[in-house]
């Protein structure tokens, strides 16, 4: 794919053309880059037109300013679309990539063709009590990372990945995460419980592996009742980095969904 850096951005992004096709987005997980998706390129490649993104902080998105922070990523994937003539996308992103998904769909809801969020969370109607537990797990995990990269690299991969192979690829990608880049997702809570969730003109589906932690299986309930009119999806075999641990099956609900939505 070709790497491209968005004007007056910190941001590096990717782009597969397959001529008339329609675009879909996809937003990584926190501490990795946009090749854990590599199984979905290669399989939609000739498909569908791609377009993929590396989140600040992450992979080729490290040369930040001052006030570079992950709450300007809509705004930055906005102008990514027009800058590539993009009007629409089906947009998937997974764990911190889905908590960006909402977030676009929020201010671009126009721009959405589809939303498609793995192991993350309804941002506009988190429970407070499961935001706190969020919070802390997340705290013990930058300590950890702040003594040492590796020790959290090591411990990370258990926790979003369930598969072998998957947690090694993970673990590849989260050894090279630069601690200064804690920094850019210090503002990432300003996100959360900010908008109300209107009418949506474009399908959702959400889901999760069935060996993530009962945190996300609860989230994943929660959403589901207030948003009955979503589709839910339970990955066997997979935690939380699910188009990881199992891409056939992933590539496979992707493709139904992203046709029903055309249907």
């Amino acid at each position: 794919m070709t790497p491209i850096k968005l004007a007056n951005s910190p941001i590096t992004y990717f782009v597969s053309r397959a001529g008339q096709a329609e675009w879909i987005l996809f937003i990584h997980a926190a501490f990795v880059n946009h090749n854990m998706f590599q199984a979905q390129f290669e399989y939609f490649e000739n498909k569908h037109n791609i377009l993929a993104i590396d989140i600040i902080g992450h992979g080729q998105s490290t040369d930040t300013q001052k006030g570079d922070t992950v709450d300007k990523m809509s705004k930055w994937i906005f102008d990514i679309l027009e800058t590539e003539s993009i009007d629409k996308a089906h947009i998937v992103g997974v764990s911190l990539g889905a908590v960006l998904a909402q977030d676009f769909a929020n201010h671009y809801p126009h721009k959405v063709s589809s939303l498609a969020c793995f192991g993350g969370y309804d941002i506009n109607n988190f429970d407070a009590k499961m935001k706190h537990d969020n919070g802390a797990k997340q705290t013990l995990m930058m300590l950890k990372a702040l003594f040492s990269v590796k020790w959290f690299a090591k411990a990370n991969k258990k926790i979003s990945a369930y598969t072998s192979q998957a947690q090694n690829d993970f673990y590849a990608m989260n050894i090279c995460f630069p601690k200064k880049s804690f920094m850019s997702l210090a503002t990432l809570n300003t996100m959360v419980n900010k908008h109300e969730t209107g009418q949506r003109n474009y399908p959702l589906l959400i889901g999760c592996g069935k060996f993530d932690i009962p945190m996300e299986l609860e989230a994943i309930k929660a959403w589901k009742s207030s948003e009955p009119d979503c589709k839910v999806v339970l990955f066997e075999n997979a935690g939380h980095c699910v188009n990881m641990d199992v891409p056939q099956e992933f590539n496979r609900v992707m493709e139904e969904f992203w046709a029903g939505a055309n249907g």
